[in-house]
């Protein structure tokens, strides 16, 4: 274990981020960087050997974390990053985006703030890549079989990863120009540099990994001729359909859905762009939801110079501590202020918007809104709240709805859906069709990054279970597993 009154001797420090003039002006990270090693080892002092680790439970891999946190300690940065890449092909992706569970579910969180397992997680796999310990695991050998991924978000490629180094052949499927899915051109290059995702890449071609981009299943290449070329696929193409907000004036210019917003910021640090072809410079922003999506379109319109920004959110505003029903080590409902939050704007509660107003040009102009309150469990409109607010540009991030079923994936495969419109699958990840699984969003719905891993490494054991009869591959997770939540 770590040192025994390590959490009695040390508080909570977590990374810096530079000051907030400095960093709106550019697309890098927010924190400091080199900030957490000084401080990162007697932060992993803190995790007390608590005999039952919930941590463990709170994270969908299994991370081991007690065991990392004491090698991290001992500062043997080595054999930290190997107990770390024993369960997690990305832990710089999850260091960086997890909302940390594993932090909710920490012992010492039920009187104490919890260690900083993300911070610890962060600093151990940049350390590793550092000090090139980050080496490729080429197979030793081939075993003749074939596997097709669709979709390389977080999902597609630890899946893909994984059956790469059990010893077939993969192919990695994806529609956009570059590798990586959401994490290319949903997540903002200064909550994740895409540097990280080039590198793994990398690493994934050096063991054999083979990626073919700007393909789209079900609209360049027929799904069954696809299975028929592979000897298994992978479905990991996400949960893109976007929820839509049917009100009157939708059709105004200006008014986006966030993956049509974020992205095309991305391609500009890509270099596809000079400027951004929707940009929120000089304009008043609106962001309609109050999640994650909604945080990196508020982070987002500050670093292209809007002149205002405004997040609503139709609940309620979380409490700042763990209400009863939430008990530890449950992942509570928080009031969280992100580092897009920190950068300025409003943020608006118990709101819904009634209708956009627009000018003569068709542009959006106005956002009009009223306030809602729980009456016999339902939101309802408060009379005489109503109001509007400038709006010159709306970002729509109220989350997504199921896979796409408009490139025609689901039905040339002919797959079965649950009652979520989801793609079904049965205890292997596999669907009704014979060789084919599912991973990811497309099969669990809108989810995490760190359920997101565990899925593709599940689904990974699941092929090559399929594939050889018997696998040696781990699975952290079972597809009804869901989070420990009130």
């Amino acid at each position: 274990m770590a040192d025994p009154k390590g959490f009695l001797n040390h508080g909570r420090e977590v990374a810096q981020t530079r000051p907030v003039g400095e960093r709106v002006r550019d697309w890098n990270e927010v924190y400091v960087p080199g900030s957490l090693l000084p401080i990162i080892s007697k932060q992993a002092s803190r995790c007390m050997d608590c005999g039952i680790p919930f941590c463990h439970q709170g994270c969908p891999l299994g991370n081991l974390i007690p065991e990392w946190n004491d090698f991290a300690y001992r500062e043997d940065w080595s054999a930290a990053s190997e107990r770390l890449h024993a369960t997690n092909n990305f832990p710089e992706f999850t260091g960086r985006l997890c909302p940390a569970p594993c932090e909710s579910a920490c012992v010492l969180g039920i009187n104490q703030p919890a260690v900083t397992i993300k911070n610890v997680e962060v600093s151990i796999i940049d350390k590793a890549w550092d000090a090139n310990d980050v080496k490729p695991q080429a197979p030793d050998r081939l075993s003749g079989k074939t596997v097709a991924v669709i979709g390389s978000g977080p999902a597609g490629l630890a899946a893909a990863q994984q059956l790469t180094r059990a010893g077939h052949t993969v192919a990695v499927y994806e529609r956009a120009d570059r590798i990586g899915g959401l994490l290319r051109y949903g997540i903002p290059e200064f909550k994740m540099e895409k540097r990280h995702i080039n590198r793994r890449i990398e690493q994934m071609r050096a063991e054999g990994t083979k990626f073919r981009t700007g393909v789209e299943i079900g609209r360049d290449i027929d799904a069954m001729k696809l299975r028929k070329r592979y000897d298994a696929v992978v479905i990991a193409a996400g949960a893109t359909m976007a929820r839509d907000l049917p009100v009157p004036g939708r059709e105004l210019k200006g008014v986006y859905q966030a993956m049509e917003y974020l992205p095309l910021a991305n391609k500009v640090q890509e270099g596809d762009y000079v400027t951004t072809p929707v940009s929120a410079e000089g304009k008043h922003v609106v962001v309609i939801g109050g999640g994650d999506t909604g945080a990196d379109c508020v982070g987002t319109a500050h670093r292209q110079g809007a002149a205002s920004v405004t997040q609503l959110e139709i609940m309620p505003r979380p409490g700042e501590e763990r209400s009863a029903n939430q008990p530890w080590p449950t992942f509570p409902m928080l009031y969280k202020v992100t580092s897009a939050h920190e950068e300025g704007g409003e943020r608006v509660y118990s709101v819904s918007t009634t209708h956009f107003e627009g000018d003569e040009d068709g542009n959006v102009q106005f956002l009009h809104l009223t306030e809602v309150e729980f009456i016999d469990g339902k939101l309802t409109p408060k009379p005489g709240t109503e109001r509007k607010i400038p709006a010159q540009l709306v970002t729509l991030a109220m989350g997504f709805t199921g896979t796409d079923r408009e490139n025609g994936l689901v039905d040339q495969f002919s797959l079965d859906l649950d009652e979520r419109g989801n793609v079904a699958r049965d205890a292997e990840f596999q669907t009704n069709v014979p060789g084919v699984f599912v991973a990811g969003d497309a099969g669990r719905g809108q989810s995490l990054i760190v359920w997101a891993i565990a899925e593709g490494r599940s689904a990974a054991r699941g092929v090559d279970r399929f594939l050889t009869g018997a696998s040696d591959l781990p699975s952290p997770i079972r597809p009804t597993d869901r989070s420990l939540m009130v």
